[in-house]
């Protein structure tokens, strides 16, 4: 009989990571660092097709559906000469709900833009760091103040 091991899926998760301050002129490599630093995009990871996507967001300047996203993206990676790697519709879609997810972007009227518009300092400030940010710490509080 095969053992069932119980698995805990956690309610809310970021990853951070602290790089050398911003210093490229290269917006798409200030995206791709922004990235590493909230751990949507893993060192090493050839796989940055969420760089593309966050970075074509970034210079619309009105809401895009994920088709003229998938177009965006693949156009700028040829102009970069970057491998043709996670540019399927489906990866893309599940590239833009981890960043829905992290509140970076949202979806009005199945078009996707940044989240109220706002500049991404103030995502972070408001919606990141005070409220994701502080419940997952407040959790992991709690565990510490429960273990006596």
């Amino acid at each position: 009989m095969p053992k069932t091991i119980a698995t805990d899926s956690p309610l809310a998760e970021i990853t951070l990571r602290k790089y050398e301050k911003p210093s490229s002129d290269d917006k798409r490599e200030l995206v791709k660092k922004l990235c590493l630093s909230i751990g949507l995009l893993q060192p090493g990871d050839s796989r940055d097709i969420v760089v593309d996507i966050l970075h074509v967001i970034l210079e619309s300047n009105e809401p895009l559906d994920s088709k003229q996203i998938e177009s965006f993206v693949i156009k700028n990676r040829n102009e970069k000469k970057l491998p043709a790697k996670g540019i399927a519709s489906s990866n893309i879609r599940r590239q833009l709900k981890r960043l829905k997810d992290l509140f970076l972007i949202e979806s009005v009227q199945n078009k996707y833009r940044i989240n109220e518009n706002e500049p991404l300092e103030k995502i972070f400030e408001e919606k990141i760091q005070k409220y994701y940010i502080n419940s997952i710490t407040d959790r992991v509080r709690e565990y510490f103040k429960a273990i006596k």
